[in-house]
């Protein structure tokens, strides 16, 4: 089952659910957040709920798309209350990569960068019989302010030395109000970076990742895929200028799932009851590894079948506002 929400033509948010390519409203005028909030609160699963609720008319959620009525499927009344956070290197990503990795993780740890000191750290415990297991890299990017919705543009900074792409799958949670993280579903991420910056010192991957993000437009509610078979492409001027395929799915990944969610969410102030969590787990695809650059107007496509539509996002360099100067008070 698939969740998403739209904007009616006379501005009221509905959320869409959809199995297979027949999607409907939900038969009660509500929001994602409420829904999800109250199978948190009563301890009843999303689709169970949704069952009793009962489906309205039929929706034509492409075109709902190609109109822009798609929204973020899930946001927080309050932005400042949803937290978009990620990890990384944990995708072992292609045959080739992954013997390099390998190779470069046997040597000795005095030629280890601190990135394959904790690759390799993944390997050997990121997927233990019981938890915890190894800790991951790990990153905040923002908030709620910080969202695009489906088909709404990534803004650079204009102090930003890139603007790239990193597709991904997201994991959805709500806090319930006894503080327990229920997650919602899956989704489609683009955890929308600045590799240049990045680059020059491993130091300033959190600069780096202070950047908006996008994930949908559909949450895949359930189990995930072990194994998942995307791709990754960007458009100029309407041609696509690079594709390449990834992999996600624990199948793909050094880290179980659920070591990722423990190593998040152990934290207190990440289990605040009625916060969302959109956290994204990491990729092994980029189009600035392959020596791409991205200008404004490029549009970003994120497809993989189990999460349907694609998540679509045009780029956009933000204008300069000079230094941030402080006024003493």
């Amino acid at each position: 089952m698939l969740v998403s929400q739209c904007r009616t033509v006379d501005g009221r948010t509905q959320v869409v659910v959809r199995e297979g390519s027949e999607a409907y409203v939900l038969g009660r005028n509500t929001t994602l957040y409420d829904l999800a909030r109250e199978c948190a609160d009563s301890g009843r699963s999303l689709a169970e709920t949704i069952g009793e609720k009962g489906l309205g008319e039929a929706i034509d959620i492409e075109r709902a798309s190609l109109e822009g009525r798609l929204l973020a499927p899930i946001t927080h009344p309050d932005p400042a209350h949803l937290h978009l956070t990620g990890t990384g290197l944990t995708h072992l990503g292609s045959a080739a990569t992954r013997d390099a990795m390998h190779a470069k993780a046997s040597a000795d740890d005095a030629t280890l960068t601190d990135s394959m000191r904790m690759f390799r750290m993944g390997l050997e415990g990121g997927k233990p019989t019981s938890l915890p297991g190894a800790q991951p890299e790990w990153f905040y990017k923002g908030n709620g302010h910080a969202l695009a919705a489906p088909g709404e543009t990534l803004t650079m900074p204009a102090f930003a030395e890139d603007g790239g792409e990193e597709p991904e799958v997201a994991g959805v949670y709500i806090i319930a109000a006894d503080g327990t993280p229920c997650r919602i579903g899956w989704a489609l991420a683009n955890e929308f970076s600045d590799h240049v910056t990045e680059r020059v010192n491993y130091l300033w991957l959190a600069h780096s990742k202070l950047r908006m993000a996008s994930f949908g437009p559909e949450i895949l509610v359930g189990e995930l895929p072990a194994h998942i078979e995307g791709t990754s492409r960007i458009r100029r001027n309407g041609e696509v200028i690079w594709q390449k395929p990834f992999l996600s799915g624990e199948a793909n990944m050094s880290h179980a799932l659920a070591n990722l969610e423990h190593h998040h969410f152990k934290y207190p102030i990440f289990r605040q009851p009625g916060d969302v969590h959109v956290h994204m787990f990491g990729t092994a695809t980029l189009s600035f590894a392959d020596g791409v650059k991205t200008e404004p107007g490029d549009v970003f496509e994120i497809e993989a079948a189990p999460f349907g539509l694609p998540l679509v996002n045009p780029l956009a360099r933000a204008e300069d506002t000079g230094v941030a100067r402080v006024r003493a008070l």
